[in-house]
């Protein structure tokens, strides 16, 4: 007899089941998670429209940077009131052409022209001292001269008296005592020889210190003089050299200081490119650079001739002068706009130019995703820059698209998305 057997259910679409719903909820967690991710992250929302874009490339960094020249007379001399003064005449107006020693301005000074006389007159004293002590050396010598004449006189005299009267005392017909009194006399003219030649030579020791001082003090004396002389003579200012009398402005009558500014005088053949260059750049600016502007339809070369390191108001100076033959016609004044070569042109990556760097410094940029949806910040480094572009060192590829506008709204936004 059969028996029936019950028939068990398999369990196989059951599992299936349950594995479908564990990766759906495993799907759905990390939705989930990615939602709450997102949410986390700082956005924005902007049109597209609003923001300016730049992409990437690869090209050649020229790097110069322009800027704008005035102008200046390569040479001008400053004319000071040497002693101070007052005003007596004006020879010339200003901006007038005048050439080297023509007189500009006349001044009055007559504490110096006294003080001149004063020195005139100390002058002439030590000179008539210095001629009054040659000539008291010399009566002096002639003095000790004859005084050694008339010892050496005495002493050949008593000599032969002694002579004489020596053979006269060996017939005991001249006392001794007269013969000894004889010899001590001549003993005595003897010494005082010696002793007026050792006074005549310190005598001569002595006045020779006293002429040479007397000597010094005149020639000093003589040399402040002289430059008394040319301080008076300095109240006439006249034009060092050829050219235009500028910043002329004393009156008859007023009195100038020591030292006081009166004009200058600006060379008028000559000029020079005063240049003002923002502060970024003075490390990288040095003399020897070279620059050049346009015009007429002509290209000009300047170098930099003189760096400043004044920094004032966030901007330093240099000078250029013209290689070569300058513009025709070019006047003090006038405005030049030029560019300044900083280096040599080179191959690098380059990200167009915008505000942004003034908000990031360079350090960071917002940077397009491939579908353009959205741009993520990124830290980046940017090197040399000139008016177009930045020279990009590290964090940017080719082709990717930078948010180049002002980024001043952002804040802290890590993401930026496009409505």
């Amino acid at each position: 007899m059969s028996m029936d057997r019950k028939l068990e259910k398999s369990r196989k679409p059951l599992l299936i089941k349950l594995g479908l719903v564990l990766v759906l909820g495993s799907g759905l967690a990390f939705a989930g998670y990615q939602v709450l991710q997102d949410s986390a992250i700082p956005t924005f929302r902007v049109e597209k429209e609003r923001v300016t874009l730049g992409a990437v490339q690869a090209g050649t960094f020229e790097d110069f940077i322009p800027v704008r020249g005035t102008v200046t007379p390569l040479k001008s001399i400053f004319l000071d009131a040497v002693e101070g003064g007052r005003v007596e005449k004006i020879f010339v107006e200003n901006g007038a052409v005048v050439k080297a020693g023509q007189p500009i301005v006349e001044l009055s000074n007559p504490t110096l022209q006294l003080q001149v006389l004063g020195q005139e007159t100390q002058v002439t004293e030590q000179v008539n001292n210095l001629r009054n002590t040659r000539l008291a050396i010399e009566q002096n010598k002639l003095s000790l001269k004859s005084q050694l004449v008339e010892q050496d006189y005495n002493i050949l005299r008593l000599e032969r008296q002694v002579q004489r009267t020596r053979d006269l005392v060996e017939r005991k017909l001249v006392p001794q005592a007269s013969f000894q009194d004889m010899e001590d006399e001549l003993a005595y003219h003897r010494s005082r020889r010696e002793v007026t030649i050792e006074s005549q030579r310190q005598d001569e020791q002595l006045r020779k210190a006293q002429l040479d001082a007397l000597e010094v003090g005149v020639t000093q004396l003589q040399k402040n003089l002289a430059i008394a002389h040319k301080n008076l003579e300095g109240l006439t200012i006249t034009a060092p050299i050829d050219g235009q009398v500028s910043s002329l402005a004393v009156e008859l009558g007023q009195s100038l200081m020591r030292g006081e500014t009166v004009a200058q005088v600006d060379d008028t053949e000559r000029f020079k490119l005063t240049v003002l260059i923002d502060e970024f750049y003075i490390t990288r600016t040095r003399e020897g650079q070279y620059g050049e502007f346009t015009l007429g339809n002509q290209t000009f070369t300047l170098k930099i001739s003189r760096v400043y390191p004044e920094v004032t108001n966030g901007q330093f100076e240099v000078d250029m002068q013209f290689e070569g033959t300058p513009p025709a016609d070019i006047r003090r004044g006038q405005t030049l706009q030029t560019r300044v070569q900083l280096g040599d042109a080179t191959e690098a990556l380059l990200l167009p130019r915008g505000g942004f760097f003034q908000d990031t410094g360079g350090n960071w940029v917002f940077v397009l995703n491939a579908s353009g949806t959205e741009a993520i910040r990124r830290s980046v480094k940017l090197g040399r820059r000139n008016p177009e572009y930045f020279e990009v060192l590290e964090g940017l590829e080719i082709g990717e698209q930078v948010i180049t506008s002002e980024y001043a709204a952002y804040g802290d936004i890590q993401r930026i998305q496009f409505n």
